[in-house]
């Protein structure tokens, strides 16, 4: 698989997902969404250093607008100008890379501008001029599987992307729909995505938290089972994916959106230590 390079010579790195040890396992972590500037820097600031400590490269994440919810009344973020300017403050003051959703080919300049690396909701992965004006920016784009897509499928999404003039792109991989209300994660799925994109392959991250959604399980509202998420993430890395992307919380059950999913702060060291330890035995 190819080597991504992530920001620049100041805040950033190359992501290599043939290095040995940590440094091939990349971590993209934060809040679901942006509900205020302290609290992405409280959250950020605890996962660098957790990251530091275990040697992995890390990316935050928080997302301006959550433009598909099962309610109009749920909390969507900061909208487009607020949320990007609290995600420069979190660039500048903690040096981190950071990673955002865009849902319209028209916000992707202006999030280029701002971001390290463009993400692509799962439900949008088809959309064309969205993943043309992702990958016009020259920033690595991030694309979700859709929930309704076989892992094969995303061949399509990645060739939109390269044919832009693009070739950073990472998947990844948040469940496939079982009926309703219902995610599951095929592992096989990991190996067949990372073939994708040409001989150089694709790096695929696996997202443990909205996999563990029961989407639209409350009616009003996505239900989840973050107690899964320890599980498949460890069953990931045993698969061989690249990276983790985790949404983590310091009071979940008060997280202004994903609160059944997003993973308690609190657990987010325990869970690395596993996965490294795990992803260290398939090294040997």
């Amino acid at each position: 698989m190819r080597s991504i390079t992530i920001g620049d010579k100041s805040i950033g790195f190359t992501f290599n997902p043939h290095a040995r040890g940590p440094a091939g396992l990349l971590l993209i972590a934060g809040p679901c969404v942006i509900e205020s500037q302290q609290l992405c820097l409280d959250i950020g600031g605890r996962v660098k250093e957790l990251a530091a400590k275990l040697g992995v490269p890390y990316i935050f994440k928080a997302s301006f607008d959550k433009a598909n919810r099962s309610s109009a009344k749920s909390f969507r973020g900061q909208g487009l100008e607020g949320g990007l300017k609290i995600l420069a403050a979190v660039r500048e003051q903690l040096k981190v890379p950071v990673t955002t959703d865009v849902h319209e080919s028209e916000q992707c300049a202006a999030v280029g501008e701002v971001v390290d690396v463009l993400q692509i909701p799962a439900f949008l992965c088809r959309q064309t001029d969205l993943l043309v004006a992702s990958a016009k920016t020259g920033k690595p784009v991030n694309i979700k599987k859709g929930q309704f897509m076989a892992p094969f499928e995303m061949s399509n999404a990645v060739e939109k992307v390269h044919a832009a003039g693009n070739s950073n792109v990472l998947l990844t991989e948040r469940g496939t729909f079982f009926g309703y209300n219902r995610l599951v994660n095929d592992f096989t799925g990991l190996p067949q995505m990372q073939a994708l994109g040409g001989a150089d392959g694709t790096p695929v991250i696996m997202d443990a938290t909205h996999s563990t959604q029961l989407p639209g399980g409350l009616g009003h509202a996505t239900a989840g089972q973050r107690q899964y998420v320890p599980l498949l993430a460890k069953c990931a890395i045993a698969a061989g994916a690249n990276g983790l992307f985790i949404e983590v919380h310091p009071t979940p059950e008060k997280s202004a959106s994903d609160a059944a999913t997003i993973l308690n702060l609190a657990d987010l060291p325990g869970v690395l230590e596993q996965c490294l330890a795990i992803r260290s035995s398939l090294e040997k």
